[in-house]
This record gives C-alpha cells, sequence and structure tokens, in this order.
C-alpha cells in the first residue's frame, strides 16, 4: 500500500524565513524540513563546525604531525565503498600535501571481510612494513585487528563513523563522531568528512608548529570534490554541516575544479560536470566507484581518484563502467531469483523478509535488498555464500526500524545464532552459519513483529503540497537545482489535482501522461509504472526540465498518482 501526505510546516518558521529574504516557496520547503534559521543555509566553509568539537582529534593532530615530522611510514587501510574510496584518496592527498610518507592498500572484500582484521594487519606489515596504520571508514569494530598491530608494534589511528559496539578498540587514537562522549554536533558525518575534518586540525597543529604559515599550508578545499562524493554515495544524513561540505564540493565541480578521476567519471556516465548534482553523485558516479568493491577490487576506484593523469584516469572509468555493466547484469538475474523465492511471501502476514540463494554473489546481495525493500517496503536481508559453510548478509531498512539494533536485539536473544554484525539504522552486514538461517529469518521476523505496526509498513510518498501556477517554470527548477537535497533533507516533491488528458504508455515500462490544471498543460512521465489513471488524478511530482530539439520544457516526473 502506498498513500500520499503533506509534510506539516509550520507557517511561523516558513514566514521567518521569507522575511529573511528566502524564495517563498523554498521558505516553505525549508520550514518543512526543519529548518528554522536562515543562517543554517549558508553553504560558506565559514560556517562548518569546528574540528575541535571532535573527541581526541587534537591528539590526532599532534600524533600525525609529530609522526610526519619523525618520517614515520603510514599506510591508510580503506573500507571497499565509495565513502572508502573517496575517504582513502582524500587522506592520500592530504597526508602527502602535509609531507607525509603514506601508502595505501585495500584488502579484496572476498578474501579478507570488512574492516582491519588480523589478516589485514598481516598483509599490511608484509607489503607495507608501516609504523602507522590509519583507518578510513572502517575501525571502529576491529578490536582484533588493532590488537594484532599492537602486538606488531604498529601504531593505528581509526576514523571511522559507524556505530561502535560496547568495546572499542586498543587504537593510539579514535576519531568518531559516534564514539561515547563524542559531543560534535553533527553525528552524521560520512566517513571521507571525519578524515576530511582530521586533516584540518592537523594542518592547524602544524601552522601552530610553524611549518606552515596562511600562505604556504596546503589548500585542503582541493578535495572538497572527493569529499562531497563520498557524503551523497554513503547516503548519510545531510545536516546543514554535512550540505556545506556537499554544496562546496558541487560548486568546484560546476566550475571544472575538479580532480581528474571525478571528471572522468562525470563523462563516462553521461553527465555534465556543469550541471552537477547530489542525484548525480549519488546514481551516476557513486555506483560506478561503488562497482570495483563490489565484483573486483577496489584498489582501481582509488586509484581513479588518486590519479592525476587524465589519460589513465580515463582509462580506469572505463573499466569502472564496464565492471557496473556486468554488476547491473548480476543483480537483474538476482533479483528475478529473489521475486521467484518470493513468489510464495504475503506481505500482509511477514514484516520482514530474509532470502538466501547458493547461486548468488556476495558483492551484490545489498543493491538486491535495498530493491526487495523497494518493491515490498520490508526491512529485508539477502545473503550469499561466504567460505566454509558461513553465508553473509547484507540488509536494507524501511524508516523506524534501526537495522543494527534490530540484529543486536536477535543476537542478545540466541547468542551462537549471529557470528558478526554491524552497521547503522538503515543499513547493515552479517555472517551466520548457512544452517542457521531458517532460525535466524524466524528471529528477525520475531523482532519485526514487534517493533513494527502495520501503518509503519505502509509506503508514504511525502509531499510538500500543491506548487503555485507561477511557479511550474524552468526558472524555478534552475533555483531548486542550486540548492542542496538528499538524505534527510528530502528533494521536493510535490501534489495536486490534475486532469488526465491522454495516457499511453512507452517503450513497455512507462506512462506517458498529459495532465491539466487550471487550464494548463504539462507533460508527465511515470517510470517503470504502466497502470493507466482515471479521468482525475491526485498525483505526487517532481519538477524537472526536459530537453528536447534545442528546446526546455517543464515535465513533472510522477513520484506516484491514486483517483482523485
Amino acid at each position: 500500500m502506498t498513500r500520499i501526505s503533506t509534510r506539516p510546516c509550520s507557517f511561523r518558521a516558513s514566514e521567518m524565513l521569507r522575511q529573511g529574504g528566502v524564495h517563498p516557496v523554498l521558505a516553505r520547503l525549508y520550514a518543512s524540513r526543519g529548518l528554522t534559521d536562515a543562517r543554517e543555509l549558508s553553504s560558506e566553509l565559514g560556517s562548518l563546525m569546528a574540528p575541535a568539537g571532535l573527541l581526541h582529534i587534537d591528539a590526532a593532530a599532534v600524533f600525525l604531525a609529530d609522526a610526519i615530522a619523525a618520517g614515520k611510514k603510514m599506510t591508510i587501510v580503506a573500507d571497499y565503498d565509495c565513502d572508502g574510496a573517496t575517504a582513502c584518496a582524500t587522506a592520500l592527498r592530504g597526508l602527502r600535501a602535509m609531507g607525509a610518507i603514506v601508502d595505501f592498500i585495500v584488502p579484496n572484500r572476498f578474501e579478507y571481510g570488512y574492516g582491519l582484521t588480523p589478516e589485514i594487519v598481516e598483509l599490511t606489515a608484509r607489503e607495507k612494513s608501516p609504523d602507522i596504520i590509519i583507518t578510513v571508514d572502517n575501525g571502529i569494530a576491529s578490536i582484533d585487528g588493532v590488537a594484532e598491530a599492537n602486538r606488531r608494534g604498529i601504531e593505528v589511528v581509526v576514523t571511522d563513523h559507524h556505530l561502535p559496539a560496547d568495546t572499542l578498540p586498543a587504537a593510539r587514537v579514535i576519531v568518531n563522531p559516534n564514539q561515547p562522549e563524542c559531543g560534535f554536533p553533527s553525528k552524521h558525518l560520512a566517513g571521507v568528512g571525519v578524515v576530511f575534518y582530521v586533516l584540518l586540525a592537523l594542518r592547524a597543529e602544524m601552522r601552530r608548529r610553524g611549518i606552515f604559515d596562511a600562505q604556504t599550508q596546503p589548500k585542503l578545499d582541493s578535495l572538497l570534490d572527493l569529499v562531497a562524493l563520498g557524503t551523497v554515495a554513503d547516503v548519510v544524513r545531510l545536516d546543514p554541516n554535512n550540505r556545506i561540505l556537499v554544496a562546496q564540493g558541487i560548486r568546484r565541480m560546476r566550475a571544472g575544479r575538479m580532480h581528474a578521476g571525478v571528471a572522468a567519471l562525470f563523462r563516462v556516465a553521461g553527465r555534465e560536470s556543469r550541471s552537477a548534482s547530489p542525484f548525480d553523485l549519488g546514481f551516476a558516479l557513486g555506483p560506478r566507484l561503488n562497482a570495483a568493491g563490489r565484483l573486483d577490487d577496489m584498489s582501481l576506484g582509488i586509484e581513479c581518484l588518486v590519479t592525476d593523469d587524465e589519460g589513465r584516469a580515463w582509462q580506469i572509468a572505463q573499466q569502472l563502467n564496464e565492471i557496473n555493466l556486468k554488476r547491473r547484469e548480476i543483480e537483474a538475474e538476482m533479483q528475478d531469483g529473489a521475486l521467484v523465492h518470493l513468489d510464495s511471501y504475503q506481505p500482509a502476514e511477514s514484516s520482514t523478509i530474509a532470502v538466501f540463494d547458493a547461486g548468488w554473489h556476495q558483492g551484490v546481495i545489498g543493491i538486491v535488498a535495498s530493491r526487495l525493500k523497494e518493491k515490498f517496503f520490508r526491512p529485508t536481508i539477502t545473503f550469499a555464500p561466504g567460505a566454509d559453510g558461513w553465508i553473509k548478509g547484507s540488509g536494507r531498512s524501511i524508516p523506524g526500524f534501526h537495522l543494527r539494533d534490530a540484529l543486536d536485539l536477535v543476537s542478545k536473544r540466541a547468542p551462537s545464532l549471529i557470528d558478526k554484525f554491524g552497521g547503522h539504522a538503515m543499513a547493515a552486514g552479517l555472517t551466520i552459519r548457512a544452517d542457521a538461517f531458517d532460525a535466524f529469518a524466524k528471529a528477525f521476523e520475531a523482532v519485526g513483529q514487534a517493533w513494527l505496526t502495520t501503518a509503519q509498513l505502509e509506503r508514504v510518498i511525502e509531499t510538500d503540497g500543491p506548487l503555485e501556477d507561477a511557479y511550474y517554470t524552468t526558472a524555478f527548477i534552475d533555483l531548486m537545482d542550486g540548492q542542496v537535497w538528499g538524505q534527510g533533507f528530502a528533494p521536493p516533491v510535490f501534489c495536486d489535482e490534475f486532469r488526465v488528458i491522454s495516457q499511453r504508455i512507452l517503450k513497455e515500462r512507462h506512462l506517458k501522461l498529459l495532465l491539466e490544471r487550471n487550464g494548463t498543460r504539462y507533460d508527465a512521465i511515470w517510470f517503470g509504472h504502466t497502470a493507466s489513471l482515471g479521468e482525475r488524478a491526485r498525483v505526487a511530482f517532481r519538477l524537472d526540465a526536459n530537453e528536447y530539439n534545442g528546446v526546455t520544457k517543464v515535465q513533472l516526473m510522477v513520484e506516484h498518482a491514486e483517483a482523485a
């Protein structure tokens, strides 16, 4: 079931914003997203929260400055997704600019698993013999790996944003806004955001030591295209602080001031960087980088972001594009297979989905979980075979069901069921024995039954209500495109009643509509939907500027429609 609702909006807050000089429609959109002060709209770097608020960041800066001064060897151990890749490239570029001797290693996820494991420490020691290991976008759960590094006399700096367990690793320094007692006002930094902050603090420490001054210090703002890409692709909440990081990165992309690899990814995805948007980062660039870590080895993605050679960057971007096409094929097959598994599935009867298939590919289960969750609107975990009788699961959730906490509860109720797990509210991963699948599915469903109400299992399309006639224009679309929308700061969706003038099916998959309201007609398209509408419909839609034969017209992208 899907229903359309309208976001509540405080008239007072929207009036205050309007009086502060904000466009009247934007004032309403912002107020309904919880914004009350025009100052929170600043996208200038000067408005970023100060690094000092992050627990232990000064200790990290002093430790790294000392290490650089002593000429110590550092190795970055990255996670294998887009946030990990951008965090690794950001750390590598930033540390090298400050004079560090630094290299990176990205373990193959299928051989070594997730995070800084003892095996990865051994591999790193063998191949890189570092004095210091720096984790990016992982490490907060790596108790054994850090212990192994300490045993070998390697010091570890953990930079991460994932939720910690009850015990923290015995690292030299941990910087993570989500660790206990960290008072940083934004808990939503991505892994790449945390690393960027560490670099800001390190540079300030090196200024204090007289190594740089304001003129000679490295320009860290040149890293913001990478920070924006990782932040959007990791689907963290775009709170005011993250919106500044993303807006600054997008501004650089639009001005053509980005790294060779980012430019090559735009080109291979067929997107224009001069009109870059968070949508491009999340749905065109991010998946191409992620594909490397899913099917192959993420060092290819990192090399794309680390090279300054445009020819090499273009070569890698094309390889990443090929891997991504292969990833889509595998995913489509797995999804069809999953739907066959779920043929007997009655959504009304169960509140969660858990599926396992011995033929599935570990690297793609997360995306398949995501697709099934979208289709059935249930917390979903898909499993693929791992090594020696273990299976690996990747889960995606719906609002109001904290996936990591749910797995935590399952493991407390049945301590032997889950080998290991970790993640966030909306996404998590775990490992169980293949023969424990049925028991796990049952235990997971029990948590779903206890935590979820029928209303929560209804998909709600939240809209911003009607849009005044005067704003169905390309100028208004440009104004909206100039803002940063994304996770936790949803892009505008309007809703109104229209007369359906005509409708036809396009390419057997999409519904092409001509709609009329107050005497004006609008082209509209509903992707992936073919059932026809009655003559009057209540339509939830996004505005889109559609260019055809050199003419740009407004068209409505239908999110959902119901009989009026």
